[in-house]
């Protein structure tokens, strides 16, 4: 509604004749406006919305975003994430000494330090600290520190196994 007003505001100056001044319509000018500035303030805040919602991904899925959720962003949104990502591991590795902190893991206090995880698909070597390389091939099961298989948990390549 406020693009009609405008357009018919601007069209009723064009079809001026002679260089007339049409009557100012401050009614209809300040509708206009009125609801362009509503128009606004709903969008902005559909805007903050969604980046709230795409930085509560990275705490959920990780720094790696599946492809299914990825292609109903736009770059813009990629752009974003891919820069809170790297601000949230600079914060992290600027806490917690050499190795750094890392916050998205344990949000949950754990029961036991080591987990038994299948793996759902084949990934690869994985390393963990003390250096030793674990072949996750699928169906694979293993017992492993919780803190390194969480993230791969939330990625789908492993699962808890409960017994």
């Amino acid at each position: 509604m406020a693009a009609e007003r405008g357009l018919e505001l601007v069209r009723e100056l064009h079809r001026a004749a002679g260089g007339h001044l049409p009557p100012f319509r401050t009614e209809e000018m300040r509708q206009a406006l009125e609801e362009m500035r509503a128009l606004y303030e709903r969008n902005q805040a559909d805007v903050y919305d969604r980046l709230l919602r795409i930085r509560a991904l990275r705490w959920e899925y990780g720094s790696v975003l599946p492809n299914t959720i990825q292609f109903h962003m736009s770059s813009e949104e990629v752009e974003w994430f891919n820069r809170y990502k790297k601000s949230l591991a600079t914060y992290m590795r600027s806490v917690g000494g050499e190795e750094g902190l890392d916050l998205t893991q344990d949000i949950k206090p754990p029961k036991s330090l080591y987990i038994e995880v299948r793996c759902l698909k084949d990934h690869g070597e994985f390393e963990i600290d003390d250096g030793t390389t674990i072949l996750l091939k699928k169906n694979s099961q293993h017992f492993l520190p919780r803190w390194k298989c969480e993230q791969l948990i939330r990625q789908g390549v492993l699962e808890h196994v409960l017994s």
